[in-house]
């Protein structure tokens, strides 16, 4: 097992949109003083990756329309937000408690179909991506081509989980990492075959770099370094639960 290292990239300015997210994070590695190495993991925050591509809206172009105003007064929430969670999704799944589940466009099951107004300013709210995969690789190759070492990006937002409390942080977009690893048909030292078994490593890599991050710190990207995994392109998309073998649908 090799030594894992986690090293948060700080100093990243607030985020603009048409900026390049990889030119941003060259220059807070030279600043860290960190060269990148074959098979280093970039991991990003969704909302700088949001701001760069425009998806932060002001609330008072919004117009509720009649189930955003019903779901609004039902769970207490501003009508605008609503109504940009019924755009950004496909279906409500639940809602109460001032919650609203959603299956998104994108194929996530979330709160509020990831639509924030944290560190976006007074009167806006940040959507998610359009699509997160792709880009992780657009950012993964303009790093790639400036450094000339093979990388792998993870973009990253905060979830919430069935039956536990609190949230972590996990994958919603990635390129050049495989998102799984099986071990089905390999045997534990007890000689039991597994079966089931594939970690989701790109959401482990999303939480341990979150613990470097953090909520208030101001530190949207973290380079993790030591993971084994396989290259690939399969995407976070290849994570996602089929509505027939999801229990909680």
């Amino acid at each position: 097992m090799s030594e894992l290292r986690v090293i948060p990239l700080k100093g990243i300015p607030e985020v603009r949109e048409g900026d390049s997210v990889a030119r941003h994070l060259s220059r807070a590695l030279s600043r860290a003083g960190v060269s990148l190495r074959d098979r280093d993991i970039l991991v990003v925050k969704q909302k700088v990756v949001s701001k760069s591509e425009g998806k932060v809206v002001r609330l008072d172009g919004v117009t509720p329309g009649p189930r955003a105003a019903e779901l609004a007064e039902a769970e207490g929430k501003d009508p605008r937000i609503v109504e940009l969670v019924l755009r950004e999704s496909v279906r409500v799944v639940r809602s109460g408690h001032g919650v609203i589940i959603t299956e998104t466009r994108h194929g996530f099951v979330c709160a509020n179909s990831g639509v924030d107004q944290s560190n976006v300013g007074e009167g806006r709210a940040c959507l998610l991506p359009s699509d997160s995969d792709a880009s992780a690789r657009r950012i993964r190759k303009a790093l790639e081509r400036s450094t000339g070492r093979r990388l792998a990006v993870v973009i990253t937002d905060t979830f919430g989980r069935p039956w536990r409390r609190g949230q972590t942080d996990v994958a919603i977009g990635c390129s050049g990492i495989d998102p799984l690893l099986s071990f089905r048909g390999r045997r534990d030292s007890f000689g039991y075959e597994l079966r089931v078994t594939e970690p989701a490593v790109v959401d482990e890599v999303a939480g341990a770099a979150e613990l470097v991050m953090g909520k208030l710190d101001m530190v949207p990207a973290a380079v993790v370094r030591g993971v084994r995994y396989r290259r690939g392109e399969g995407g976070v998309k290849s994570l996602l639960m089929s509505r027939e073998k999801d229990l909680f649908r």
